[in-house]
């Protein structure tokens, strides 16, 4: 299913350099773009957006205040945020703002592609630069505490198998060719392993995964 995509970027030639990378990429349909997070909010409400790279150094409204009212509006539409910034305050306000991803400017435009089509299948992704910001961040997140002298989370072969590929990024379809199995049957393994680890979203099973070395 091919995916609208709404590039922010308030730099001219960036955005331009962003909307050439996905001309002609097979997974996206339509592409829309927005100077400012005003822009960005209007464009939004105003037509049918999948998936949103985010610049987070906007004139007015930054991008994280941009993300968390987008994402306040819609918990479906998939937010990624673009920056030449890894300032640890910024990473976490944007992870909490809900974007679903956390990518640094210096990535290679094909890694991009790549990135954007596992975050519309539903992985979480943060750049490697950043791993260490969230996975500090999550030693005294509330979702982690009480839980550090449990050691089996009764996982079977296959959910920490499939768990394991949680942590290194890869989308439910991707996980699904991998091991060559349905993407339902891939699904349902995904929703048991939040269960059993007591988790709302793949993001946190990967840091609680990574955390405890359960993988």
């Amino acid at each position: 299913m091919k995916q609208n995509i709404l590039i922010v970027e308030d730099h001219e030639l960036t955005r331009f350099g962003l909307k050439t990378t996905f001309e002609g990429v097979d997974y996206i349909d339509k592409i829309y773009e927005a100077d400012s997070a005003e822009t960005a909010i209007d464009v939004f409400n105003n037509n049918n957006i999948d998936i949103i790279i985010m610049d987070l150094g906007l004139p007015n409204m930054n991008g994280i205040e941009a993300t968390k009212q987008i994402r306040s509006s819609n918990k479906d539409v998939k937010i990624i945020i673009l920056t030449s910034h890894n300032d640890e305050k910024e990473v976490l306000n944007s992870l909490k703002a809900g974007a679903n991803a956390y990518c640094s400017k210096e990535i290679n435009p094909q890694r991009l592609i790549q990135v954007v089509q596992s975050v519309a299948d539903g992985a979480a992704w943060f750049d490697p630069s950043i791993a260490h910001i969230v996975l500090k961040a999550s030693a005294s997140s509330p979702s982690f505490e009480g839980d550090n002298n449990r050691k089996n989370y009764d996982l079977t072969s296959r959910e920490a198998q499939i768990l394991k590929l949680m942590t290194e990024g890869y989308s439910n379809m991707e996980i699904a060719q991998i091991l060559v199995i349905s993407i339902n049957t891939t699904k349902a393994h995904v929703a048991n392993i939040l269960q059993k680890l007591e988790v709302d979203d793949r993001l946190q099973a990967a840091l609680k995964a990574l955390k405890h070395k359960i993988v």
